[in-house]
């Protein structure tokens, strides 16, 4: 099914970006910006409970909006949702001060996260009843193998090599490599809208 799949890819593209983060935000956020273990139990504990699910009941709405007259919405909103995200995502990795950086973290983390609720939503939408919980699971499958199993490695990776180069801030360097993925999630988002839009083309032809 060529929209399940491209909903399930599009996630884990762009899961590879917030987990590849994810994992090394506390360590990128003492070592090369200053804060201390107490300050990050405090504030990045805030920034991420605030930024993540605020961005979960946004998207929600707005995707419930945005798909009353279309399911492109399903797609359309992860796609725009990104493009906002990664200015602030290139910010928050240069950002001078830590205060600063979590500033931009947090509206990143609003941004970042359209995409869950969305393919979620798409998912139970287009199957019938009795394929919901295994497309479901599929779906995380996927999401999971790419985001969480690719995007961790890559920083660790590319950090460990920058090191090698003698590149004194290497985890920020890793960092800024996972910004093409995120052009990467915009394209296979914009293409399942595609794909999306003629499928309801038909529907309505057939109808």
């Amino acid at each position: 099914h060529p929209v399940l799949m491209l909903a399930a890819v599009g996630s884990g593209a762009t899961q590879f970006v917030t987990y590849g983060l994810g994992n090394f935000a506390v360590l990128f956020l003492m070592r090369e910006k200053g804060m201390v273990l107490g300050e990050v139990a405090v504030w990045y504990a805030l920034v991420l409970a605030l930024g993540m699910g605020g961005g979960m009941v946004v998207s929600g709405r707005v995707i419930d909006r945005m798909t009353r007259k279309s399911p492109t919405g399903y797609a359309i909103a992860p796609a725009v949702s990104l493009a906002v995200a990664m200015p602030f995502y290139i910010a928050f990795v240069w950002a001078p001060t830590w205060p600063l950086a979590l500033l931009l973290l947090g509206v990143v983390m609003v941004f970042n996260y359209f995409y869950l609720s969305a393919s979620v939503a798409l998912v139970q939408e287009e199957v019938r009843p009795n394929q919901r919980v295994l497309c479901g699971a599929l779906l995380l499958l996927v999401m999971n193998f790419i985001g969480l199993g690719l995007g961790p490695t890559w920083v660790g990776q590319a950090s460990d090599w920058f090191k090698a180069q003698g590149d004194a801030n290497s985890l920020q360097s890793a960092l800024y490599t996972l910004t093409p993925f995120y052009l990467v999630a915009i394209a296979l988002f914009l293409w399942l809208a595609r794909l999306l839009r003629r499928q309801d083309s038909r529907q309505e032809t057939y109808a």
